[in-house]
């Protein structure tokens, strides 16, 4: 006798998992709070028919469970958006019963908002940018401590371009800062230097881990695209062809414009608030050194230049003019030729 197809949803938590279980009809079947432990998991659902369809909320974590529920118990799992799931609630309460409940039956009738699930090779190298990203951040902070320090004893460096060797120099020599002063600036410097060695291992690491990858070694090949911009790429992006149309991908960049219209009121509001900030910062960056190399680019920013728009529009529009182009260029198919 064949079994019922039954749909389940996850709220994941680190210790422990929220699974409810809908038959086809939409009558709960289970709803229980489990191990975060995937033969109990597996157990509960099974129990109750064959799994024709699962989703989990995209969190910390919930990637590797999808996985791994994939792999090994063969299910056909979704991540869902957890801002687009917690937007079509219906009830102001929060449980993980109504979670879970929630999710089993946006699965079970189609309307689960899903988010990709990248593969292993993706996420270890998103985790080894976002790394990164932490110890630049932390540069950043420790060299506004440095400049505010100077700037609370009042003191104005002879060199007009911060950070240069002579710039340092003098800061760690001069006698115009307290003694106290002096020796905070010493440890600021020390510090600053174990986070250079600490970003060029980071660096190191990432390129090992992608020198036989496809997708890097295309975009590597593209003037103006560094290892930088490109593991970025790599990490947030992951496969070109998930997207379906190139506006897609600029729209998921944060790229493209937003509308703010209105009845006969037409009007853009800025850049679409969507996407990770690093990656879009780090295309607006790369779009500056695209304005310099190439000739479409460099003439497109002539003609924006002459219409009177400021330097970040015109570097957001050639990003985004970028971006649409590069979709075309990293099919599958140009990327194995």
């Amino acid at each position: 006798m064949d079994r019922i197809p039954v749909f389940v949803g996850m709220d994941y938590h680190q210790d422990s998992v929220q699974v409810c279980v809908e038959g086809a009809d939409g009558s709960v079947l289970a709803n229980r709070k489990c191990a975060n432990d995937i033969a109990e998991i597996v157990d509960v659902a099974e129990r109750c028919g064959e799994v024709a369809g699962a989703a989990i909320e995209s969190c910390s974590g919930a990637a590797d469970l999808a996985e791994e529920l994939v792999t090994r118990a063969g299910w056909p799992v979704d991540l869902a958006h957890p801002g687009f799931v917690g937007r079509m609630k219906q009830n102001p309460d929060k449980t993980d019963f109504s979670d879970a409940h929630l999710l089993a039956d946006l699965e079970r009738v189609g309307y689960l908002p899903k988010v990709w699930l990248a593969p292993q090779e993706v996420r270890e190298l998103r985790r080894l940018m976002s790394y990164r990203q932490q110890l630049v951040k932390e540069r950043t902070a420790v060299k506004l401590r440095i400049r505010s320090l100077l700037r609370d004893q009042r003191v104005r460096p002879p060199f007009a371009r911060a950070w240069t060797c002579p710039w340092t120099k003098w800061v760690l020599e001069t006698q115009e800062v307290s003694e106290q002063s002096q020796w905070i600036l010493a440890q600021h410097f020390r510090r600053l230097e174990v986070l250079k060695k600490d970003i060029l291992e980071v660096e190191k690491r990432t390129d090992r881990q992608t020198a036989n990858d496809p997708v890097v070694q295309a975009l590597l090949k593209y003037k103006g695209i560094g290892p930088i911009t490109a593991w970025m790429f790599r990490a947030h992006i992951g496969r070109f062809d998930r997207f379906r149309t190139a506006k897609q991908l600029s729209r998921y960049c944060g790229l493209s414009p937003r509308n703010a219209s209105s009845g006969n009121r037409q009007a853009d509001a800025g850049l679409i608030r969507a996407g990770d900030p690093v990656l879009r910062a780090t295309l607006v960056e790369a779009a500056h050194r695209l304005m310099r190399l190439e000739d479409r680019w460099m003439q497109l920013a002539r003609n924006m230049r002459a219409r009177g728009k400021p330097v970040s529009l015109i570097a957001a529009a050639v990003a985004n003019r970028w971006v649409r182009w590069l979709f075309h260029q990293m099919q599958p198919c140009k990327i194995a030729a």
